[in-house]
């Protein structure tokens, strides 16, 4: 069979997603969106198989047109002498969630929805599902995914859902790729319904939010800490922002001069771009943040060029509101009571500062034309409020 058909001039001006053949096994796969991957494809007893020999030109380790044509020599001598080169993969080195993880979100990448429906999968996976990443996916008993879910059980009920359903695709993947031979751990129906702890119902099924007459006696406590999640959860409080609006907020949303800060659609519920007035203090917390970053990232976590984490910031509030319930998605609850309860701001003045879905036709036009600028109002009496004084 002829091999060698591919060049590195070519390669570059692949742009149409397909699979192009170098000859004798050797394929490269492009994907919708450009990224390029190289396979070796087996045919044995009328089975295909693939073996994934690495990106091209991408990640910490690019795989070049001559270093994938050395990996399919090899490939195809160990073929020769009887050898599985996948079996021996297996042997030499057990496949991980994380390596199962990768290549299914690889797999889906032309199936999501839209931006954020990709961002929430992966963000999902790669955060919660931390403590797993490592472990040999043939390994990965119940316990461990009870363990993964815990922490976000109760208080998160929703996230909590989803991972354990996302984790569950992750080994399903496995066990359709033979690498793990044992059912899912990560079922739900007849398994991790007999063992995981019954939910507390929440009064109409809010997220548990302080007092607003304990939020100026809880952020002071917050501004006693030097922590980056009490930053993160002052900021939250001062915005009326969402955690995950303000977990992955990076500088470049933030206009100094203009004391704005617009979060793109995609980390949007509402999937449109939302702009929020700073207060001075806000203002002086990204400032200082910016002053000790290390990446674009407002608050990094405790791993580098990674945000801070929902637990880091849900401890953090709990501490500094000396309540064991409190949540940090509240804290818009409490800005929201505060401001229907203690201002004569117009509610929708208010529902617009919470980004709040529009279904009047006279009231999204207000918004339209004036609101950013009583927003801004309405938020620098928060923060005023929040620092003691009068609204």
């Amino acid at each position: 069979m002829a091999r060698h058909k591919l060049s590195e001039a070519g390669i570059k001006r692949l742009e149409k997603p397909g699979i192009y053949s170098d000859g004798d096994g050797l394929f490269l796969r492009v994907r919708k969106g450009g990224s390029r991957q190289w396979l070796f494809i087996t045919r044995r007893g009328g089975k295909r198989s693939e073996i994934g020999l690495g990106g091209y030109g991408q990640g910490t380790a690019p795989v070049s047109l001559n270093l994938a044509r050395e990996k399919a020599e090899a490939i195809r001598g160990k073929l020769a002498r009887g050898i599985d080169p996948r079996e021996q993969r297996k042997a030499a080195k057990p496949v991980t969630f994380r390596d199962c993880m990768d290549q299914l979100l690889a797999s889906k990448e032309n199936d999501w929805k839209n931006p954020k429906h990709r961002q929430q999968w992966e963000m999902t996976l790669r955060e919660y599902a931390a403590p797993l990443h490592d472990m040999p996916v043939a390994d990965i008993a119940l316990g461990d995914v009870k363990a993964c879910l815990l922490p976000h059980w109760e208080e998160r009920p929703v996230t909590a859902d989803r991972l354990r359903s996302r984790i569950q695709a992750v080994i399903d993947y496995a066990i359709a790729h033979e690498w793990r031979t044992a059912g899912n751990p990560a079922r739900w129906h007849g398994l991790l319904d007999k063992v995981m702890p019954k939910r507390r119902k929440l009064v109409n099924g809010h997220h548990k939010a302080i007092a607003y007459d304990d939020a100026p006696a809880t952020v002071k406590r917050l501004r006693q800490s030097n922590g980056t999640a009490a930053r993160a959860v002052e900021f939250v409080m001062l915005t009326a922002a969402r955690s995950g609006e303000a977990r992955f907020a990076t500088f470049g949303e933030i206009d100094f001069e203009a004391h704005t800060w617009t979060v793109p659609a995609e980390r949007m519920k509402a999937g449109k771009d939302h702009v929020v007035p700073l207060s001075e203090r806000a203002v002086a917390i990204l400032e200082a943040q910016r002053q000790q970053a290390t990446s674009d990232l407002v608050f990094e976590g405790a791993v580098g060029r990674r945000p801070i984490s929902d637990t880091a910031m849900t401890k953090a509030l709990r501490l500094a509101a000396k309540d064991e319930g409190a949540t940090v998605h509240g804290c818009r609850s409490t800005f929201r009571d505060w401001a229907g309860d203690k201002t004569t701001f117009p509610r929708d003045v208010a529902e617009a500062a919470l980004a709040h879905a529009v279904r009047d036709a006279t009231e999204a036009a207000y918004r339209r034309e004036s609101a950013l600028d009583k927003r801004r109002e309405l938020m620098t009496a928060w923060d005023t409020y929040l620092r003691g004084g009068e609204a």
